[in-house]
């Protein structure tokens, strides 16, 4: 199954809302399992998401996180599955 890590940088303090908005995304999504933390560093939250299809995966980061308001910017890193073997 696809996986991707979500490094986000949001506006100072807004952090547990957005964290708070990702999980309500993803508890709606169905065959989909993530993690979601705030971090100390460079980004201010980690997401990952493990979905059942890649498609599946940018839908979710392109039009519903990346849509949250005082969510600055996102790098995403897709995990390389052939190596998971």
């Amino acid at each position: 199954m696809p996986t991707t890590y979500i490094l986000i940088n949001s506006d100072l303090g807004s952090d547990v809302e957005i964290i708070k908005q990702i999980k309500e995304i993803l508890n709606k999504e169905t065959s989909v399992q993530y993690e979601v933390q705030g971090v100390y560093g460079v980004y201010d939250i980690i997401v990952k998401i493990t979905a059942d299809s890649m498609d599946h995966l940018r839908n979710i980061i392109t039009n519903r996180i990346r849509k949250i308001d005082k969510v600055y910017s996102t790098l995403t890193m897709m995990v390389i599955e052939e190596q998971e073997k």
